[in-house]
C-alpha cells in the first residue's frame, strides 16, 4: 500500500502544483526553459503512473474492504462510464457542444471514472486510489475556473456539431473495447462479472 500511497502523491502532486505552487513551476521555466519544466513533469507523471500500477496490483492480496457495494452500483459505475469515455474523447476533438457546455471534459472524465470505480469497489486500495482522483479533479476544476476567471485560460469555443458526433462514436468504441477485452488485459479484472 505504501507504493500505492507514494505513486498517487507524486503524479498528484505533479498535477497540482500550478494550483498550489505556481511560483515553483515559473522558477523552473525561468532557469531552464518549458523544456525543462515538461522533462520534470513528464518524469514526475511516469514514475508516479507506473508507481500507482505497481502498487494497486501489488496490494490486492493483502487490502481489506471498507464496505460491500450492492450489486446494482456496478451497473450504475458501467452507465457512468460511458460518459467518461465521450468526454475524455471529447477533449481531444475541437468543440463542439459537449466541450463547449463541460469547457473542461477531460477532468470531468476522470471525475467521472474516480466516482464509478469508487462507487463499485470497497476494497482499501480502491478507496485510496479513486478517491483521491475524485478529489484531484474537484480541486482542478475549482483551480481552473480561478484561472479562467484571472485570464490565464480560455473556454472552448463552439465550432460544428460533427464533433459531438464524433466523440459520441468514439467514446462508444473506446467504451466497448474496455468492456470487451481492454479492462482486464490492463487492469486485469473484467469490468462485468458474470454468475
Amino acid at each position: 500500500m505504501a507504493i500505492l500511497i507514494l505513486g498517487v502523491v507524486i503524479f498528484l502532486g505533479i498535477h497540482l502544483v500550478r494550483s498550489f505552487a505556481p511560483g515553483l513551476r515559473d522558477t523552473v521555466i525561468a532557469k531552464g526553459g518549458k523544456g525543462a519544466w515538461h522533462a520534470i513533469h513528464g518524469i514526475c507523471a511516469l514514475l508516479g503512473l507506473c508507481l500507482i500500477a505497481y502498487g494497486f496490483d501489488a496490494s490486492r492480496a493483502t487490502t481489506g474492504m471498507l464496505y460491500n457495494p450492492p450489486k446494482f452500483l456496478s451497473h450504475i459505475a458501467l452507465t457512468l462510464m460511458i460518459f467518461a469515455c465521450i468526454c475524455l474523447v471529447a477533449a481531444f476533438l475541437p468543440a463542439g457542444k459537449i466541450k463547449a457546455a463541460t469547457k473542461h471534459p477531460a477532468v470531468l472524465a476522470i471525475k467521472i471514472w474516480a466516482l464509478a470505480h469508487l462507487i463499485s469497489n470497497g476494497e482499501t486500495n480502491s478507496v485510496l486510489l479513486f478517491g483521491t482522483f475524485l478529489a484531484w479533479g474537484v480541486i482542478l476544476r475549482i483551480s481552473m475556473k480561478r484561472r479562467w476567471r484571472a485570464g490565464e485560460i480560455t473556454h472552448p469555443v463552439f465550432v460544428s456539431y460533427a464533433y459531438d458526433a464524433m466523440a459520441v462514436a468514439g467514446g462508444l468504441i473506446v467504451y466497448g473495447l474496455f468492456v470487451w477485452r481492454l479492462h482486464e488485459l490492463l487492469i486485469g479484472v473484467p469490468p462485468i462479472v458474470t454468475g
